[in-house]
């Protein structure tokens, strides 16, 4: 195995890294703005807290998800050469 090869690889590891890294953030900042928008929701109107907490949960489950796919393909692009 030549230099070149496993300086490659290294790249694409730390590549896969990072990327399941930003994934994880970005999923921490949307969550964290999701909620802050339904406590202000939720303060400016109280009769309505039960639609806005669901809706927020809807979302944030998106969210969610969206990262979990992220992450996957970060991942997954560790083992696809």
């Amino acid at each position: 195995m030549s230099m070149m090869t496993v300086l490659l690889d290294g790249i694409a590891n730390l590549g896969a890294a990072v990327g399941a890294g930003l994934a994880a953030i970005g999923a921490g900042i949307g969550i964290g703005q999701i909620g802050k928008g339904a406590v202000e929701s939720i303060a400016r109107q109280p009769e309505a807290s039960n639609d806005i907490r669901a809706n927020m949960i809807l979302t944030a489950a998106f969210v969610e998800g969206v990262a979990l796919f992220a992450v996957i393909a970060s991942v997954l692009a560790l083992f696809i050469k």
